[in-house]
C-alpha cells in the first residue's frame, strides 16, 4: 500500500455490516482485507468484477468449512467504498448469484448512489 494515499471511508449499505459480523473470523478477515486494500485504491488478489451490475462492482468470494461467502462492494463513488451486499451462498448447484441476491445487490447500489451524491452536494454547498 502507498503510505501517501488518501485512505477512503467505507460505508455498510442496509444490513451489510451485520450480516459480515455473522460470518466465520476466517472469512471476515479475508473480507476485511479485501475492503482495507479497496479504501487505500488497490484491488486485493481475491476480488473479481461482478457481472450484471456494471463497472466498479467488485465481489470478495471466501470458501470456509464446505461454505461459501460472498461480499459485493463499490469502489466507483467519490465518498468512498460502499459495501452492498454480504451473504452465504445457499445454492448447491451452479456459480451464478441467485437474482434475489442480484436484485437487492442493485437496490442497495441506487440507494449508495444517491448517498454518494448527497454526501458530495452537501461538501460543495
Amino acid at each position: 500500500m502507498d503510505a501517501g494515499k488518501e485512505h477512503r471511508l467505507l460505508y455498510f449499505i442496509g444490513s451489510s455490516r451485520e450480516d459480515l459480523k455473522k460470518f466465520p473470523e476466517h472469512v471476515m478477515r479475508q473480507i476485511g482485507h479485501a475492503l482495507r486494500v479497496a479504501q487505500s485504491g488497490g484491488k486485493s488478489p481475491n476480488a473479481k468484477p461482478f457481472k450484471g451490475v456494471g463497472p466498479g462492482v467488485l465481489e470478495v468470494v471466501a470458501d470456509y468449512d464446505g461454505n461459501t461467502y460472498r461480499s459485493v462492494y463499490t469502489v466507483r463513488l467519490a465518498s468512498g467504498v460502499y459495501v452492498l451486499h454480504c451473504f452465504q451462498k445457499k445454492s448447491k448447484h451452479g456459480i451464478e448469484t441467485p437474482k434475489k441476491d442480484t436484485d437487492l445487490i442493485k437496490q442497495r447500489l441506487a440507494k449508495a448512489i444517491e448517498q454518494d451524491r448527497d454526501f458530495r452536494s452537501s461538501d460543495h454547498a
